[in-house]
């Protein structure tokens, strides 16, 4: 006894170091300090093994977490539920838009919380994930829409690691469904003229101009105001986007109706909102011609204006409805599929008029770092995409395109030394 007792005081260290002694319960015991804890007090980490070699290596493994800031932090341990909870509610909204924040919450609420939410966060596998990506393919769901989740998922657990709550995100590890490329379809440059000479007979005629020869996205184009506009520069700023309308009920939810029908809806987002990044605010060359086509525009508003009189609510939109008010994007949606028909062009999506743009720039050698200025990209990732569309494309369209859309065609070979830079 008179040995064991030597040894148990010889094993504890003094002054917040590791200790390894035998309790009186029979089991041996080991305490390890690995930091702070939020109320300034040491955190010191309790195991407890049958032997001393298996009380040992416990011991050394925490230490190894907290040399290498992995350690889990103190305190009740996380759910998935109540983490992602608190992630989706308290964390997101600090650092991204409302657009993202209401894919985030669909992720979380409708998928994440009641197939893994009952988890322990620290006890997570990327198993676990793997088997409920399987069940969503199994239900049908596009790899897409699981990529989406799954993009969700691990930031929200990033954000755990980085604050200590678990020592690796499991997501990282986790294999998602393979997601085919979306296939580019950009209109040609017959389809394009076609859509501008129907554009003409149509109100805000040159909004189709700005998309399909500037690439703007639709919350950009009509998010615009004459503010941006310098006509006399030929320059345009991109500063803000208009967003899509979210409503909740205004009759405490007796219609029986989806909040957007309410009778006495009220609308919970602003009608705008910046641009979302850096790279999205942007200035923005003008062609000739559409200097010319938006001078057309601004005398056609003020005609409006004179005709609406006391109707008119002058709120500086480029684009706006017969009395001055901003345009929703489902009527200029609606407007798009109209001039679709009346042009007898394929039918495409708004978004199609953006690809068009980009492929345009592209195949007149603009270069791709420019290309991503003009259209708002952050990453080198989004020009890559258009490239296979560029090179299967470029000598029907090089020898048809001048002016970008607008001057008729010259002979093919004065193209090509435009495009080759000959003279």
């Amino acid at each position: 006894m008179a040995e064991d007792e030597s040894d148990k005081k010889r094993t504890r260290q003094p002054n917040g170091r590791s200790s390894i002694y035998q309790g009186s319960d029979g089991k041996w015991h080991g305490r390890v300090t690995v930091g702070i804890r939020d109320d300034g007090k040491p955190d010191r980490r309790h195991v407890e093994r049958k032997t001393r070699a298996e009380v040992t290596a416990a011991v050394r493994e925490l230490e190894q977490q907290r040399d290498a800031k992995s350690i889990r932090k103190a305190g009740r341990p996380w759910t998935v539920k109540t983490w992602l909870t608190h992630w989706v509610e308290n964390i997101a909204p600090l650092a991204v838009n409302e657009n993202t924040m209401v894919g985030y919450g669909v992720a979380v609420r409708r998928h994440l919380l009641p197939a893994l939410g009952a988890h322990r966060l620290d006890k997570l596998k990327p198993e676990h994930i793997e088997t409920f990506y399987g069940r969503m393919v199994a239900d049908g769901r596009k790899a897409g829409t699981i990529h989406q989740i799954h993009r969700t998922f691990r930031t929200a657990l990033n954000e755990a690691v980085r604050r200590g709550y678990l020592a690796r995100n499991p997501v990282q590890l986790a294999k998602a469904p393979r997601v085919s490329e979306e296939e580019i379809e950009p209109y040609t440059v017959e389809e394009v003229q076609q859509l501008l000479r129907a554009a003409d007979d149509r109100r805000n005629s040159a909004r189709w101009a700005v998309a399909l020869a500037l690439g703007l996205r639709q919350g950009e184009a009509l998010g615009l105001k004459w503010s941006d506009v310098d006509l006399e520069r030929g320059v345009l700023m991109v500063r803000r986007s208009r967003r899509r309308p979210r409503y909740t009920h205004g009759c405490a939810d007796t219609c029986g109706r989806k909040a957007g029908y309410c009778p006495k809806r009220q609308r919970t987002n602003p009608e705008t909102a910046d641009t979302k990044s850096r790279a999205g605010r942007r200035a923005v060359g003008l062609p000739a011609q559409l200097v010319d086509l938006l001078r057309t525009h601004q005398a056609n508003q003020q005609v409006e204006s004179s005709a609406a009189g006391a109707d008119w609510t002058d709120e500086g939109w480029l684009f706006a409805t017969p009395t001055g008010r901003g345009t929703s994007p489902r009527t200029d949606y609606d407007d798009w599929k109209g001039l679709l028909d009346d042009a007898k062009v394929r039918d495409g999506r708004l978004h199609d008029a953006r690809h068009t743009a980009a492929t345009v720039l592209l195949i007149l050698g603009v270069s791709e770092r420019a290309v991503m200025g003009l259209m708002g990209w952050s990453t080198t990732a989004m020009a890559a995409r258009y490239q296979h569309m560029v090179d299967s494309v470029r000598n029907e369209v090089a020898q048809r395109v001048d002016g970008l859309i607008w001057n008729p065609t010259r002979d093919g070979s004065d193209d090509d030394s435009r495009l080759t830079g000959r003279q």
